[in-house]
């Protein structure tokens, strides 16, 4: 549950459920794999409670989800191909990065004359960067996916997404896309315990629902400072877990 809400505002649960799995002896690569398949099927929830916003960001669909289905199938396929600790490693310094850019968008894009005005359109060259990162966002979502969430929200907020809670509803239909992708991989693959899967989905489905409902109840200003906490609080994590540990 404390995932799925997580995930709905910003990005991050698996950072919860992740080491969970391992905790109760799930080997890695199969504990990856659970858990993507798991928080795919939790997103619906998530969905659901953003449905009011959907509609406003339907245009940018078409030039996101085809990049997120492919980066995340080459992600799901590099999984299996190689050793998830060496990657794993590059987590809290993307976490940080992220946050990061999330907290100096505003700010970058009128210093770069990016920010829309008087309702015209992100410039071309804006939008296909973004489309360009998140191919590279689902390519590592469908490898490990901690943090997806908040990378999104640093990119889509680059061209120009004001609204928070409308970003939000993207990024969660970009999040079960890539997800999607990687988990066609890994039930085909035979990588999924299902199990610890149905235990997680189930948590992670009221997590969601929750998390988008009452998130959209917050100011805007409130939730962009929840979601730059939950970075730095998620980088600090998994800096501590893979260097200091």
């Amino acid at each position: 549950m404390a995932a799925g809400a997580i995930n709905a505002v910003a990005g991050g649960g698996t950072l919860l459920t992740f080491p969970t799995l391992l905790f109760f002896g799930t080997p890695p690569i199969l504990a990856n794999a659970t858990n993507t398949f798991a928080l795919l099927l939790g997103t619906a929830g998530s969905l659901f409670g953003y449905r009011r916003q959907i509609n406003a960001v339907k245009p940018w669909l078409w030039q996101f989800v085809p990049v997120s289905l492919l980066g995340s199938l080459l992600g799901g396929v590099l999984l299996t191909h190689t050793d998830p600790k060496i990657f794993s490693r590059l987590v809290p310094f993307l976490i940080l990065f992220a946050t990061g850019l999330f907290l100096a968008q505003g700010i970058f894009r009128r210093f770069a004359g990016l920010e829309p005005q008087d309702g015209q359109a992100p410039k071309h060259h804006t939008v296909w960067a973004a489309v360009v990162f998140q191919f590279a966002v689902a390519l590592y979502g469908g490898y490990f996916g901690a943090g997806i969430g908040i990378l999104m929200l640093a990119s889509l907020g680059f061209i120009g997404l004001a609204n928070i809670h409308q970003t939000n509803a993207l990024k969660t239909v970009l999040a079960a896309v890539i997800n999607l992708a990687a988990s066609v991989w890994f039930v085909c693959t035979g990588l999924i315990d299902w199990p610890r899967a149905g235990v997680i989905t189930v948590g992670a489905l009221a997590g969601y629902y929750l998390g988008s409902h009452y998130s959209q109840r917050i100011p805007q200003a409130r939730v962009r400072q929840i979601i730059i906490i939950l970075g730095v609080i998620l980088s600090a994590v998994t800096f501590y877990k893979e260097f200091l540990r």
